[in-house]
């Protein structure tokens, strides 16, 4: 997943690097690259080491854009762009995914297999 995301943003970066505002640049790495850095978060056990791997990848992007800071003012950077801590990330993507699939179990259990539900 880290690797993924390195050359999402990498290619991203590369392509409009200073040119563009830091609005559009965040708003493509929210956009295209978390997505890539999060997949399947929501269905596998994440421990809190696995977070502090993901909060440090996100940090040396930080550091590529902006140079060496503080880590609260990458915090403060990501809140300012509208990008959650990695924390809150994956628990609002597990809590989707849970939602999603508690859905989904509720009308396979309503519709067993062979009812005429099933066969539209």
């Amino acid at each position: 997943m880290k690797a993924g995301f390195y050359k999402a943003f990498n290619s991203i970066f590369g392509k409009i690097g200073r040119n563009a505002s830091e609005e559009v640049l965040f708003a493509l790495i929210k956009s295209k690259c978390l997505p890539v850095l999060f997949y399947g978060t929501e269905a596998c056990p994440i421990t809190s080491a696995d977070k502090h791997s993901l909060e440090f990848t996100m940090n040396k992007v930080l550091y590529r854009i902006f140079g060496a800071m503080s880590k609260e003012s990458y915090g403060e950077i990501c809140k300012y762009f509208g990008i959650d801590k990695v924390e809150e990330s994956i628990s609002h993507r597990q809590e989707k995914f849970v939602k999603r699939y508690s859905t989904v179990t509720h009308y396979v259990t309503r519709y067993p297999l062979g009812s005429d539900m099933l066969n539209y």
